[in-house]
Formats: C-alpha cells, sequence, structure tokens
C-alpha cells in the first residue's frame, strides 16, 4: 500500500487505498506473485471523479497478456462504489539480472541466454530462432548470435546474407532481421566453406564475434550454442556472463543422454537454469491432423523434474516449421496466430516471469571509469 500512498499523495484515503491494494492483489500473472502488481509494477495512477488511471510496468516481455491483466483488474477495481470507470497502460521494463559467477556485463546488453542440446540434430536453432522473435514480439528488444561456428544456419533461418558493416573500424554492426540484432560467422565466409578450425580458433572466433559486435540497447541476447558439451562450450559458458540457460532436447533417450550433459554443464559453471523445452515431442501428419509421439513421451519432462528445473512445454514435429525455417519465414512470423507460435509465445512468458525473479544486477548503472595518463 505504500506504493499507493506514494503514487496517489492525498489524493484518496486510507481506506481507498486500502481498497485499491486488495483488488489489484486479486490479479493473477503466470508465475509471478499477486501482489507485485500493486507494489512492484505499478508505475503511475490517478483518481479523478470516479475515474482511475493506472500505468502498469511489466518486467517480462507480455505485450499479449496486457488485454487480459487489464480485464481482471477492471473486473476486480469497478467493483469498488467509488470507483466509476478503470484504464490501463501497460509498458514494458526488462531489468538487468545477476549472471553466473558475476561476471563483467556485456556493453549493451542487459542479459544474455543460452541456448543448449548438447547434441545436435534436435532443432535447437530453429526453438532458439522463434524464441527470439517472440521476446520481441512480446516487446522485448532482442538480439541472436549463432555460436555455431561449423554449421551457422541461423542466417538461412531469417533469410538474410548480408555482410556486416563497420563504423569504427573496431566493432561490427550487427545484421537486422525482423527487428532482431543478428551476428553469425555465417555473414562473414561463403555458404559453401567449411571451417576447418580446431577448438582454440573456435572459441576465439565466437568471443570475438560476441564482443566486436555492436548490441545496442538489448534486453536480452539469445545466443545460440553449437551442439555439444565440449572444451568449446565449456569454454564460452565460463567467459561469457550469461544470465540463464535453455536446454532443448527431443523426447528419446538418445537426445536425453546428451540434454544432461549440457544441464551438468551449466550447473558446473553456476548459470541459472531456465528450464528445459521439449522439442518435436509429437508428429502431426500434414493429411490427416493424427498427432502420434514417435518418438515417446515424457522425455522432457522426466528430464526436468529430475534436475529440478522447470519443464516449459513441448513443440510439436510439422512440416511447415521445416519449411518456414528453410525459406527464411519463421514460424511465429509466418503464421502468428497459429496454436505452434502460441507455444513460443507461452514459454517466453515463463522464462521472462522466471528471469525477473532473479536477482538484480546494477553493473549497468555504474559508469565505467578510465584512468589515463596526463
Amino acid at each position: 500500500m505504500n506504493i499507493l500512498k506514494k503514487l496517489f499523495g492525498d489524493g484518496i484515503d486510507e481506506t481507498m487505498q486500502t481498497d485499491i491494494a486488495k483488488a489489484l492483489n486479486q490479479v493473477r500473472l503466470d508465475d509471478l506473485p499477486a501482489s507485485t502488481v500493486h507494489e512492484g509494477l505499478l508505475k503511475e495512477a490517478q483518481f479523478k471523479k470516479g475515474n482511475l488511471t493506472l500505468t502498469v510496468t511489466l518486467p517480462f516481455a507480455g505485450r499479449s497478456l496486457w488485454d487480459a491483466i487489464a480485464q481482471q483488474i477492471r473486473h476486480h477495481l469497478q467493483a469498488l462504489d467509488s470507483v466509476k470507470t478503470v484504464t490501463c497502460q501497460f509498458e514494458t521494463d526488462i531489468k538487468a539480472h545477476e549472471t553466473g559467477g558475476n561476471k563483467t556485463p556485456l556493453a549493451g546488453v542487459k542479459n544474455i541466454i543460452a541456448v543448449a542440446s548438447g547434441k545436435g540434430g534436435v532443432g535447437k536453432s530453429t526453438t532458439s530462432v522463434n524464441l527470439a522473435l517472440a521476446l520481441q514480439q512480446e516487446g522485448a528488444r532482442v538480439g541472436l548470435l549463432d555460436a555455431d561456428i561449423y554449421g551457422p544456419s541461423i542466417p538461412t533461418m531469417l533469410g538474410v546474407h548480408d555482410k556486416p558493416e563497420t563504423k569504427d573500424g573496431k566493432q561490427m554492426e550487427p545484421i537486422l532481421a525482423y527487428d532482431l540484432q543478428v551476428m553469425s560467422i555465417g555473414f562473414l565466409i561463403k555458404p559453401e566453406d567449411p571451417m576447418i578450425w580446431r577448438g582454440p580458433i573456435v572459441t576465439s572466433t565466437l568471443m570475438q564475434l560476441l564482443n566486436e559486435t555492436r548490441w545496442q540497447d538489448l534486453d536480452v541476447l539469445v545466443i545460440d550454442l553449437p551442439p555439444g558439451t565440449g572444451d568449446v562450450q565449456l569454454t564460452m559458458a565460463q567467459q561469457i556472463p550469461v544470465t540463464g540457460g535453455l536446454i532443448v532436447t527431443t523426447p528419446q533417450e538418445v537426445a536425453l543422454i546428451d540434454a544432461r550433459k549440457g544441464l551438468r554443464m551449466f550447473e558446473k559453471v553456476n548459470i541459472p537454469i531456465l528450464g528445459v523445452i521439449e522439442n518435436m515431442s509429437t508428429h502431426i501428419c500434414e493429411n490427416c491432423g493424427h498427432e502420434e509421439a514417435i518418438f515417446g513421451e515424457g522425455g522432457g519432462k522426466s528430464l526436468a523434474k529430475s534436475a529440478d528445473v522447470t519443464y516449459l512445454g513441448g513443440l510439436p514435429l510439422a512440416r511447415h516449421i521445416r519449411e518456414e525455417a528453410d525459406q527464411g519465414h519463421p514460424t511465429v512470423v509466418e503464421s502468428p496466430t497459429s496454436p505452434i507460435a502460441q507455444k513460443y509465445r507461452h514459454i517466453v512468458h515463463q522464462i521472462g516471469t522466471h528471469l525477473a525473479q532473479q536477482k538484480r544486477s546494477y553493473a549497468h548503472a555504474f559508469p565505467s571509469i578510465q584512468v589515463e595518463n596526463t
């Protein structure tokens, strides 16, 4: 109620403040305590002649939830005798959160989410692209780093093959695709050229791509890690200031074995695990629509339960997802109202609310100090 007193001042009495606080406390958001609606998310409030205007700031990307949240707020507040109308305005304000090992944050980036699989061929890159786009559609400023040196597929999936430019000769400008800021080794080489490099060179190149790209005011940078859990992946996880990690797997045990290794990799370097996504959970027949769990059932849920992390949901194996990715038109852009696109959005809501409850990082709030000889 203190926040209400601060916002309203003497505009309403304490009884009215208490009634508004109780009403707001009835609003339910997935994975967020109800009290945060009036204690942490209410930015501005005005009450004049029975007309209540609220500005609600969500700490996660959830633009598609705004109407439903506003309906809840109006439902509870208009039950008060003194309230005639309720108008809700929304903003998104994603904060920077602590990284594993409290590493120095990356310039221009608040949070980094690393997507790992432990095994190739499970659809990790397709999932990374659609999650990044879903985050962007839901109100976040998002970047995407393709960290797969040996098989960079992000340029194809986003339909961009431009060469990055530099304005100062030191940093590269990210390529823009669907409003995402993107960087990949695929922008710097010919598609047919193999990358015959050893681990140390790969790691060095990836760190250059990360640190020498001029990321601009990103709420979230999604890194599509290369498959596996070897020296390259572990070194990157140790050096990059990652806020949280995601594991992508398919249901069968062959994939789960390596996914468990990905989980352990994040644990070893103290990176919080945001959850497990099960890709290719079921196959949807293009002819009759029949849905069948051809790779088995419950693998992702079992993995999440055994590791005591969140199971974020399952995504189907559908031909149109592959076709859209091959054509550079990812599903959440090409088919934004489809059930699959809704699944991606539900996953990013869970990821965002999970991040919002982690400890804040204030490193971005302090100016960098340089000492020069004069």
